[in-house]
């Protein structure tokens, strides 16, 4: 078998079978394939697409070509959540503790932000003393006992995928929906979970800029999970603005907080609500998806989910005071206030631009060896359709004592807002859902 055949077929748009598309994983994994022949595959699929079945063997051979994680050894049926990443999406640190209240275990590998969009771990690492590594038998037994455990990616999973990914950032190859699906369950199936419930964003805060570019990719990412043998759903949802009102990590734990404690943001609860339903129903201890929503709701009003939090906290090492008084997390040097400069209604937030100005004030990182700074951050005062007066505050940021850095940041938090004489037209959160039974749209 050689690389320039395989190149060959899915540049004419053949269809591949599982040996050689093991093979070309495999070749390029361990060096006998080179990055041109790679790149040029890349760009084969990338016109040539792949089929479901194509799909998921390439998949399944990423999953395989590092360390897995058996998962057998939890009780029950372990439910793993991605989301692919927004502004403001501190959803994790609701749904997983929300979930494990109602009985179904959430054993979660999460990763680190980059650039505009935030990472669960470098939220969890703002609450002081939280272990984000744990030994594989510490986080096993952890989630027997407490119901849940959230890690960092740890090991060498799928170490395919990282030099596909790499590859592909630099050979303009990244917008193909079969690359990016794979690349996202590849290490889905490698954390060894039973069933998978994807956030898919779509908007100007997300990736997937369309809803339908959405659907694409959730469509192909639910014939992977069914393809291997585990189910999957996934939910379309908006990002179009900020999720919740707060960006940045301690600023999103104490969210968090208020959200588990049920004073949290109307639009952050929800879709926390409606994830975690589909999680409860897929881990069996519902049957519908409404009757899921009433357990969690339940958990939620009833103090069972916050405290489940609490007891997660605990067993990663975290300081249980900072959960219970969010003024212990890190406090920022300086406040800002960001006022607007028109009267009307929000009709826009640019999500991205406000994700960026987090990241300049020192809430994110814009590459992987960047450290960054727990405290600061953006916090909304208003969202799409609220009413602003000239002079309201619109925003304020969390940020270091450089005053001057700050000022140039919130001309760019304010240039987000566009405010006009007439209130938008509303849009929903949930925009669809899909299942490996089609396609269920709510706009």
């Amino acid at each position: 078998m050689r690389a320039v055949d395989i190149i060959q077929r899915k540049r004419n748009g053949e269809t591949l079978t599982a040996s050689e598309i093991a093979f070309i994983v495999n070749g390029y994994c361990s060096g006998a394939v080179p990055d041109y022949q790679m790149s040029a595959w890349a760009m084969a699929v990338f016109f040539q697409g792949m089929t479901a079945e194509e799909t998921a063997e390439l998949t399944t051979a990423m999953a395989n070509s590092g360390d897995t994680l058996d998962l057998s050894a939890i009780d029950g049926i372990k439910v793993d959540k991605h989301s692919t990443g927004g502004v403001g999406d501190k959803t994790t640190l609701i749904v997983a503790p929300l979930v494990a209240a109602a009985g179904v275990p959430v054993a979660k590998m999460s990763g680190r932000g980059l650039g505009h969009t935030g990472g669960t771990v470098d939220k969890l690492e703002s609450i002081p003393g939280f272990r984000t590594e744990l030994a594989r038998e510490a986080f096993i037994r952890q989630v027997n006992e407490t119901g849940l455990a959230v890690v960092g990616q740890s090991g060498d999973m799928a170490p395919a995928d990282k030099k596909l990914y790499a590859l592909r950032d630099v050979t303009a190859t990244v917008e193909s929906v079969p690359l990016i699906a794979s690349s996202v369950m590849s290490k889905k199936i490698a954390a060894g979970a039973d069933a998978i419930v994807l956030d898919v964003k779509a908007g100007g805060g997300a990736f997937m800029k369309t809803v339908e570019d959405a659907e694409r990719l959730a469509e192909a990412m639910v014939a992977i999970g069914t393809e291997v043998g585990r189910q999957t759903a996934a939910v379309i949802s908006d990002m179009d603005q900020p999720l919740g009102f707060a960006i940045g990590n301690a600023l999103e734990v104490a969210e968090a907080v208020e959200t588990l404690q049920g004073r949290g943001p109307e639009d952050l609860t929800s879709l926390c609500l409606t994830l975690a339903s589909h999680m409860v129903v897929l881990g069996g201890q519902a049957k519908t998806v409404e009757e899921a929503r009433a357990l969690l709701e339940a958990k939620l009003s009833g103090g069972e989910a916050f405290a489940k939090f609490r007891a997660f906290v605990a067993a990663q090492g975290g300081d249980v005071g900072a959960v219970d008084d969010p003024r212990l997390l890190p406090q920022a040097a300086a406040l800002m206030e960001v006022r607007a400069e028109a009267e009307g209604y929000v009709r826009r937030i640019d999500a991205e631009k406000l994700g960026i100005a987090a990241m300049r004030l020192g809430a994110g990182r814009a590459t992987k060896e960047e450290a960054i700074d727990h405290a600061v951050g953006v916090v909304l005062s208003r969202k799409i359709g609220d009413a602003v007066r000239s002079g309201d505050v619109i925003a304020m940021l969390h940020a270091r004592a450089d005053a001057g850095a700050a000022a140039e940041v919130a001309a760019e938090v304010r240039e987000a807002f566009e405010i006009g004489p007439e209130a938008p037209a509303g849009r929903s959160l949930v925009l669809s859902v899909v299942t490996k039974d089609g396609i269920e749209r709510f706009v």
